[in-house]
């Protein structure tokens, strides 16, 4: 395989940077897992990429190395490391133009740098070789002078002042906010923390702050506050009182549903016919219902009977809507 064959090149490079006078060719295939002809390719590799590849012959064997004046430079990362530096920035660039993403691009340009043109170059095609691509997410450039506030008022334990827009009816408000925790869920970026104006904890999306000012007050998070167990009963980002669900889903769903872990809690239990049940114990019934709904006539909602009201509403609606023709209306 591509990725393969670039992390063994990446581990040869290595080796013969670190070796001042070369490495015989038995040695080479033997601590890369290779035949002798598999090494000979990925020498040429190397050379035809520009890399100083020097083979000298002695007491009838040929030893390989980098000519004198060439250094790896410190490069204290195995190929594993690497990988996952890169996995790392792809995995972050929902949040692009942000301090976190930022951050992980200028910690791989200081890694860039310290190494010459051919293995900066090698690196690059290493990275491209696997690659991560963020599903649906919310763009957070605007927001990246909230956030670097948020985080410094978490850092430093500092209330701060937030011009908030709720979600669901678009109202506005000023609130202050001790915050705890920011908090990246489902490609969306959170904040948790003390709510003076409900008095409770709450959860606040970052995208719908319009603004964001430290203020002078300090606060301490209470030590009975566990982020975990906070979050421990949350199908997605809303924190209610756990309660026993149950969904069935149709044969068309059930590998797609068992492959992936949807909630700590989860049990599966397939169905005759090639079904499965998904037991969960967890709040938040406005997201479970918009997840549920996702897969159509495919899944069934057993309980508890809230859930399935809300679902069975919902279809309703929808059905309602698709009765007849389809119908353009104006603005």
């Amino acid at each position: 395989m591509r990725g393969d064959q670039l992390a063994r090149q990446w581990q040869l490079i290595q080796r013969l940077a670190r070796s001042r006078a070369g490495v015989g060719l038995d040695d080479l295939a033997e601590e890369l897992g290779c035949v002798r002809r598999t090494v000979y390719r990925d020498l040429d590799a190397l050379q035809y990429a520009g890399f100083p590849v020097l083979s000298e012959k002695r007491d009838g064997r040929v030893f390989y190395r980098f000519v004198d004046r060439f250094g790896l430079g410190d490069v204290p990362f195995t190929t594993d490391e690497v990988l996952a530096l890169a996995f790392g920035e792809d995995l972050l660039r929902p949040l692009e133009g942000t301090v976190f993403h930022d951050s992980i691009r200028s910690a791989l340009q200081k890694i860039r740098s310290a190494l010459g043109p051919e293995v900066a170059g090698f690196l690059e095609r290493l990275g491209q070789a696997f690659r991560v691509l963020p599903g649906p997410h919310k763009s957070y450039a605007e927001q990246r002078d909230v956030i670097r506030t948020l985080s410094d008022a978490v850092l430093g334990a500092r209330s701060v002042r937030i011009r908030y827009r709720t979600g669901r009816t678009g109202a506005r408000s000023t609130r202050l906010l001790d915050p705890y925790r920011v908090w990246y869920r489902g490609g969306a970026l959170y904040v948790i923390g003390h709510d003076h104006q409900s008095r409770e904890v709450r959860t606040f999306a970052v995208d719908r702050i319009g603004g964001a000012e430290l203020t002078d007050a300090t606060f301490r998070v209470p030590d009975d506050f566990d982020f975990e167990a906070y979050t421990a009963s949350a199908f997605g980002v809303v924190a209610e009182p756990a309660t026993p669900v149950r969904i069935r889903f149709d044969p068309r769903f059930a590998l797609h549903v068992q492959e992936r872990v949807w909630h700590p809690s989860q049990k599966l239990t397939p169905l005759p016919g090639g079904g499965v049940e998904l037991a969960l114990e967890v709040g938040g019934l406005e997201e479970l219902r918009s997840w549920v709904l996702s897969f159509g006539a495919g899944a069934e909602v057993l309980e508890p009977a809230a859930l399935r009201g809300a679902v069975e509403a919902e279809l309703r609606q929808a059905l309602a809507r698709y009765a007849g023709p389809a119908r353009s209306r104006r603005a």
